[in-house]
């Protein structure tokens, strides 16, 4: 307000000085030589010394006051700019505020989530542990059964071993015996035996207490189950990934059967006997080795030739590792010595 006011006093003494001067030169017209429109050439008044110092004078305050001008000029032009930088950077926050509040929301709605899926779970195993403990029950109990039923075998085969006969005639075969109408058949395997001759089939580390897929599909095929109209293979895969189980216990196969039954329509009895009358697993229908001349001859190691022949003994046999790399021969001999270890015999 100040350099207002001080503004307003030195324009008004710098106009006063210029009427002056131009009331001086007014007075100093001169004509031109035509006559014709006058032109008037304004001449700079002389100045007296008090004019030429108050001139002066006027003129250095309006340079300052100019400078003044100027400077609040580039102050508020700063002023501008940081304001604008200020306001940028409220701008940037506020948007990195806003994403991570978006990626703080998203993130405790994955927590909810994963709180719920976990409660879920846990609900689901504390649903599914009585029926756990239920079924590892009665697979304790089936082992014991299957225990029972080994033992009492074995103890009828040792009877049956020691045992000598009385009288000169023959004894009666064990059909005979177990009440069966035909003489000297075979005792009639139940389901649990056949389960577990299954289970070992083509698995040499079976227990006999786990049965896989292909073992249950052997099983069925050699009891002429799966015909490929009514029950397929394909049938069965679906029902066994029902258990979600790769290997199934007996427990686990009886609930399996009825599965099949009662999405194939089958009386699960007439199924169950078809599993125990269909006899042990054997190997019906495989692949059986063609003998020919031209096989045997090209099989004969006595006619082989060059590194092959180095490969087998004279007796037809392999000789490993020793016929194909040249194996270093760390006895002392030179090779070709034919009278090797022959010193302690002759001496």
């Amino acid at each position: 307000m100040m350099t207002h006011m001080r503004a307003r006093v030195v324009l008004e003494n710098y106009y006063k000085v210029k009427f002056i001067s131009r009331t001086a030169s007014l007075n100093n017209l001169s004509s031109t030589q035509d006559g014709a429109d006058d032109e008037v050439e304004v001449k700079r008044p002389p100045f007296n010394g008090m004019e030429e110092k108050r001139y002066r004078a006027i003129m250095d305050e309006i340079q300052a006051l100019m400078d003044e001008v100027q400077r609040q000029r580039d102050e508020f032009r700063n002023e501008l700019r940081v304001l604008a930088t200020c306001l940028d950077n409220n701008r940037q926050h506020q948007a990195s505020d806003s994403t991570n509040e978006d990626e703080l929301v998203d993130a405790l709605g994955e927590g909810e989530e994963q709180m719920s899926a976990a409660q879920e779970t846990s609900a689901e195993v504390k649903e599914k542990k009585p029926e756990d403990e239920a079924q590892a029950e009665k697979q304790q109990e089936d082992e014991k059964e299957l225990k029972e039923e080994e033992s009492k075998e074995d103890d009828g085969k040792d009877e049956g071993g020691s045992r000598t006969p009385s009288t000169s005639a023959t004894p009666e075969p064990r059909g005979q015996e177990n009440g069966d109408d035909a003489p000297g058949t075979p005792k009639q395997l139940t389901l649990r035996e056949q389960f577990r001759n299954f289970s070992k089939f083509g698995d040499i580390k079976s227990d006999g207490k786990l049965l896989t897929l292909s073992q249950s599909d052997k099983w069925f095929k050699q009891a002429k189950v799966i015909d490929g109209k009514s029950l397929t293979t394909t049938d069965t895969a679906i029902t066994f990934n029902k258990l979600k189980s790769k290997k199934i216990t007996f427990v686990e196969f009886e609930k399996y059967l009825d599965e099949i039954s009662k999405s194939k329509k089958m009386d699960v009895k007439d199924l169950k006997t078809k599993l125990r009358d269909c006899g042990a697993p054997g190997t019906s229908g495989t692949t059986s080795v063609v003998k020919s001349s031209a096989i045997d001859r090209l099989t004969d190691t006595k006619k082989f030739t060059g590194s092959h022949k180095l490969r087998f003994d004279s007796t037809g046999r392999g000789r490993g590792i020793a016929g194909r790399r040249d194996v270093n021969d760390g006895s002392g001999y030179v090779t070709g010595y034919k009278n090797k270890n022959t010193y302690d015999k002759t001496h």
